[in-house]
């Protein structure tokens, strides 16, 4: 993993699932960064700790653990998103836009992305490249943000832990496959052009099967400035298990052999 970390430094991956559910990806990427010694900013909007911890343990990491030793700054929106109403006003909270009536303003979320990744004194020098991972952004629409608050959101992360950190940034977001869902279409055709890489879940086209339970799209972009080169990518079929994903080519599975 030293010599991916490397490579992928300030690097956006967007994760995207369709008629699936993506959230395996989102464990994936959270157990390999903290196995990575990474610093870990999780803004959780979806599940509850527990939850996280649970499949974590399966896959070989406690983020209980990681959160008392420093490694995991996580926020969790099912609990704190109920602190947001009973903290005074001065007080900023991550998640103070859904208290305002112009519910736009993402900074004091920014803030403690930005808090949680900075450098800190010797204590965080044991720390790898800094991580933030978001789960996921399509609840952020659904709580009334506009898309184009949340790509300023991610704007402003990308400039912070990419481009001054050298860290990665990793983040979920659905597609509805609503064509009257502007606001969803807006934020992935705009986090999908800043994405270094995509990775898009998708259902199977003949419904569920028990062998196979999707297929998982992965396209590498290249940098605009390098428009010889094409975008490269590659599709895999997977079947999720208890502990870990199995990934074959495309009418490949052992059940189908």
């Amino acid at each position: 993993s030293g010599k991916f970390l490397q490579a992928a430094k300030g690097k956006l991956t967007l994760l995207c699932d369709a008629k699936t559910d993506g959230s395996f990806l989102v464990h994936h990427f959270l157990s390999f960064y903290l196995k990575a010694n990474c610093k870990v900013c999780f803004v959780a909007l979806i599940q509850s700790f527990s939850h996280y911890n649970i499949v974590g343990q399966k896959l070989g990491v406690s983020l209980t653990t990681a959160r008392e030793r420093g490694q995991l700054v996580f926020l969790e929106g099912l609990k704190s998103s109920v602190d947001v109403f009973f903290r005074s006003q001065e007080e900023p909270h991550p998640l103070q836009f859904l208290r305002e009536a112009n519910t736009g303003n993402l900074q004091p979320l920014f803030e403690f992305v930005r808090e949680a990744l900075k450098p800190g004194d010797n204590a965080e020098a044991a720390w790898r490249c800094p991580v933030l991972l978001v789960d996921d952004l399509s609840v952020l629409l659904s709580l009334g943000v506009g898309a184009v608050a949340v790509l300023d959101f991610i704007h402003y992360c990308r400039a912070t832990v990419c481009c001054e950190l050298k860290g990665n940034i990793v983040t979920l977001v659905h597609d509805s496959g609503d064509a009257e869902d502007e606001e969803n279409d807006v934020l992935l055709n705009g986090l999908s052009h800043q994405s270094h890489l995509i990775l898009r879940a998708e259902g199977l086209a003949t419904g569920f099967c028990r062998d196979v339970h999707g297929q998982l799209r992965i396209l590498w972009r290249r940098p605009s400035q390098l428009t010889a080169q094409r975008d490269r990518s590659l599709t895999y079929q997977y079947k999720i298990q208890d502990k870990s994903v199995s990934f074959f080519a495309k009418g490949m599975s052992p059940a189908v052999l």
